[in-house]
């Protein structure tokens, strides 16, 4: 067969299974596992806050979104392809590893997670996928949990393996977005391979309550925040805290992906 049938084939196949799903508005939740409800206590909360959070059970993703998947969508969806996406949605490093529009290339793998996507486009991947992105409630909730028990903080191969990557530079190349020791529930990846988007990632530094968004807490900033911390020790936690609080919804990075969650009946 001509080299340029073969290389059509894939993409032909990847939008011929992302039409057929939007048409009868299929959801594949088996790649996903249920994280079971429990509560989230922010690092940092205003006084006058809620010590925990509670949280309902949902789906999330075993795995990070992978170049593959997303290649699924921007065939599907030409205005979310990297030559045509306005950049009120996408800086210019958006899928800035990919070789085109339409091939991942050598540094980005088929099975390796997604990165160099702003949140507009996880968003609007999630919206087509029939998911969406899990908040940064749920998303802690599932991160929580270690190796062999719901709440891994004080198991120490779950701690070792997250420090030592947090220690490790971006790699040229990602690995497989399975190839990571699943969790207790089964997911892969929420620590060790690449940072993620969460819905409400831009509530970071702001109180949660609307009445008082327009003036910021001061205590959550800098080095204040560590007065109120539950855990002035979880640097792991004041990581993720300082990254989702830097960004904007149209920032890319080459190592910021996402994965979704859909909520349970």
């Amino acid at each position: 067969m001509h080299l340029r049938k073969v290389i059509a084939l894939p993409r032909l196949f990847a939008a011929v299974l992302a039409a057929t799903a939007a048409l009868y508005g299929a959801v594949d939740t088996a790649g996903m596992r249920t994280i079971p409800a429990g509560a989230y206590a922010p690092l940092v909360r205003p006084a006058k806050d809620a010590a925990q959070v509670p949280v309902a059970a949902f789906l999330l993703d075993a795995c990070p979104v992978t170049n593959a998947e997303f290649l699924a969508f921007v065939t599907a969806n030409p205005k979310w392809r990297r030559s045509q996406v306005s950049r009120l949605f996408a800086d210019e490093s958006y899928l800035g590893r990919w070789a085109d529009d339409l091939t991942p290339g050598p540094r980005t793998p088929a099975d390796a997670p997604v990165v160099d996507v702003s949140w507009f486009a996880a968003r609007a991947y999630a919206r087509w996928a029939g998911k969406r992105l899990p908040t940064t409630a749920e998303w802690e909730l599932a991160a929580a949990a270690g190796y062999d028990q719901p709440d891994g903080r004080n198991e120490e191969a779950t701690r070792r393996d997250l420090y030592a990557w947090l220690a490790r530079p971006v790699p040229a190349v990602l690995p497989a977005a399975g190839s990571l020791r699943p969790d207790f529930h089964g997911v892969r990846g929420l620590h060790g391979l690449v940072w993620e988007w969460v819905d409400d990632f831009n509530s970071a530094l702001v109180t949660g309550e609307s009445r008082a968004d327009a003036g910021l807490e001061r205590d959550l900033f800098c080095g204040a925040g560590t007065v109120g911390a539950r855990d002035p020790s979880d640097y792991a936690a004041f990581m993720r805290q300082a990254l989702r609080s830097s960004l904007q919804a149209s920032n890319t990075t080459t190592s910021l992906g996402f994965r979704c969650a859909k909520s349970l009946p």
